[in-house]
């Protein structure tokens, strides 16, 4: 029987990031399920014991966090396999109606919480784990490699930590046996969907045949009904659990010498 892996989780409370964690677990994986509000994943931990499941409160955008974090997990599995960077959300909102500290707050989670989440894991990969080796999956999204209406300073986020990890996983050594991806997800239906941030729409912008008021109508009217926006995201998590048994995955490398992935792979399900 296989050694089971130890999964690092941020934003594991909700959305993809909870999908994840309960997949983790149900395969018998090991997970350490970071999230702002821990006390939101009590339920799994009574089904599961702490052998297999440690919940820890992480907020990426205080540095500290992120280091006691991984010094937890090294207490108490003594390693981390893969890390799972997911903690993120979006504002929706025209560009001139974005308000400059709400958009600041935002890259501070979304930019600066997952990149420092991802330098702790490559060192942590490097420097603790014996032999050394890991693998970085970052959740991304398609608007960070194709921008749209009412989304300007998320996908402004999303592009920055494309670019980040692009230049960091051609820096890598190959010997250190570790792995970076990014996955660039489409809409999914989770929670973190229905908490999009919107604020009052700028005044010029208010042409009906204007890309971002039919955007705006269209978040609204499914938010009164209560309908699902976009696709099961328990669909993408099945896929993307498999991404570190994979010698080399379907994606766009920096570099063949490297075996370090970098992908930019838009999954389908």
């Amino acid at each position: 029987m296989s050694t089971p892996r130890v999964w690092l989780i941020t934003g594991s409370s909700t959305g993809i990031g909870r999908e994840m964690t309960e997949l983790i677990l149900k395969k018998g994986d090991i997970a350490v399920a970071t999230a702002r509000k821990p006390e939101m994943l009590d339920d799994l931990k009574i089904i599961y014991p702490s052998s297999q499941l440690l919940a820890i409160r992480l907020d990426v955008s205080k540095p500290l966090d992120i280091k006691d974090a991984f010094s937890q997990a090294k207490t108490a599995f003594g390693r981390v396999d893969v890390v799972f960077s997911n903690a993120g959300y979006g504002i929706l909102g025209e560009v001139e109606a974005t308000p400059e500290e709400e958009a600041r707050t935002m890259f501070d989670t979304n930019f600066w919480g997952a990149a420092n989440v991802g330098r702790a894991a490559i060192s942590f990969f490097r420097e603790e784990n014996t032999p050394c080796g890991g693998h970085l999956i970052n959740i991304s999204s398609q608007v960070g490699i194709h921008a749209l209406p009412s989304f300007g300073y998320y996908s402004a986020s999303k592009y920055a930590l494309e670019g980040l990890m692009a230049s960091f996983a051609s820096e890598l050594d190959p010997e250190w046996n570790i792995k970076i991806s990014n996955v660039e997800l489409g809409g999914f239906y989770t929670p973190g969907v229905y908490k999009v941030g919107s604020g009052h729409a700028h005044p010029a912008y208010n042409k009906p045949t204007l890309p971002t008021v039919a955007i705006r109508t269209a978040v609204a009217a499914l938010r009164a009904d209560g309908k699902p926006m976009g696709a099961d995201p328990s669909k993408a998590v099945q896929r993307i659990f498999d991404f570190p048994c994979y010698p080399t995955l379907p994606c766009t490398s920096p570099s063949e010498k490297t075996q370090l992935v970098y992908s930019r792979r838009n999954l389908k399900v």
